[in-house]
């Protein structure tokens, strides 16, 4: 009886690792080939990854580090073409899920930041720096940075449209 009540408390994704443990090691035994071949596979994916995992990592590490909310604010209020550069890194950098970043937003629009730069802010949390490494795996650096670029500078024209979008309503 208490077995079965511990098998309960075991999270799904416990079983899917046994299961995929077991389906390697009956591959070791049967099919050694194929095992040694996935396992070949997946250590060149990871030689390839590593990397830029760990880039993104300290990355990210130094922007929570450093980016504070009122190293935002300050930032915000700067003159001309400053604050569109800081939407566009700070929506790039952000991370965590959207939600959480809506009280931060509202407050900055209270003290008097345009909807356009919270438009472009939020267009650019899109690109995301943690996928980059298994999208240049996918599609390639070229397609990467290109598509990142053209996302950048669509926010930026999205972002002055919903300013005089904006004006235009008021």
């Amino acid at each position: 009886m208490k077995l079965k009540n511990k098998l309960k408390n075991i999270s799904k994704s416990w079983y899917f690792l046994i299961i995929v443990i077991i389906i390697y090691f009956s591959f070791l035994i049967f099919k050694e080939n194929i095992f040694y071949s996935s396992l070949s596979f997946a250590y060149n994916i990871f030689l390839k990854i590593i990397p830029v995992f760990i880039l993104i990592f300290v990355l990210m590490a130094l922007t929570n580090y450093f980016v504070t909310p009122e190293f935002v604010i300050k930032h915000f209020k700067k003159r001309g073409i400053k604050k569109w550069f800081f939407a566009i890194i700070g929506g790039v950098l952000s991370t965590g899920p959207i939600y959480m970043w809506y009280p931060l937003l509202a407050d900055l629009k209270n003290k008097g930041l345009h909807h356009g730069l919270i438009a472009c802010f939020l267009y650019n949390r899109a690109i995301k720096i943690p996928l980059l490494p298994i999208a240049f795996f996918y599609f390639g650096w070229k397609y990467v940075l290109i598509l990142s670029f053209v996302m950048i500078i669509i926010s930026f024209i999205q972002g002055i449209l919903l300013n005089k979008l904006m004006e235009v309503k008021k």
